[in-house]
This record gives C-alpha cells, structure tokens and sequence, in this order.
C-alpha cells in the first residue's frame, strides 16, 4: 500500500505541473519564418495562430503563388518550434516520475 500512496502522491505533482503547463504554454508565442525572414507567423503554444507578418515586397500578383508557399512553410517552421516547446515542457512536467514506455499524455 505503500507503493500506491507514492504513485498517488507523484500522480498528484504530475497533474500540478501539467496544470501549470498548460497555463505556461497558451500564454508562450513562437515565430516561425520563411524566405530569409520575407514571411513570418507567430503561433501561441497551444498551436493557435496569432499573427502573420508578410514583407510589402511580396504583395504582387506575380508573386502570390511564392507568398502562399512562404505562409506555409513559416507557418510549418512554427509549429515545429510549438512542439519542440511543449516536448521541453512536458520532459520538465513529468521530471522525477517513471512513466511506462509508450506512454502519450494527452497533448
């Protein structure tokens, strides 16, 4: 019984920090940018996005095709800061617990 008050006792720090986490990281915003900076997207950690900055050189009819493929890739580049930051996160949530292999919370 002992080893089950631990567990519920780790489980109860855990769920505590996840919390803060989750406050942490919806207000956390990232920038992700393409064409040397030309476009940039700023998403929150929770993946929302919150703005697009696209350079005024790029707003011709000519060039729409590139500045859509800009918007993508800046927005891709963010997303994969967004998840380096919630795996960083979450490594720190879950320090000092065993978790079972294969194990995926919910984020």
């Amino acid at each position: 019984m002992k080893n089950l008050g631990n567990m519920l006792k780790q489980a109860q720090q855990m769920q505590s920090r996840m919390a803060e986490m989750q406050a942490k990281l919806e207000s956390t915003e990232v920038q992700g940018q393409a064409g040397a900076g030309m476009v940039k997207v700023r998403l929150t950690g929770k993946g929302d996005l919150r703005g697009i900055s696209i350079d005024p050189s790029l707003m011709t009819a000519e060039d729409r095709e590139v500045l859509e493929d800009l918007i993508v890739a800046a927005h891709a580049d963010a997303k994969q800061k967004v998840e380096a930051t919630m795996a960083e996160a979450m490594s720190q949530a879950t320090a000092g617990m065993s978790l079972p292999p294969g194990l995926k919370l919910p984020f």
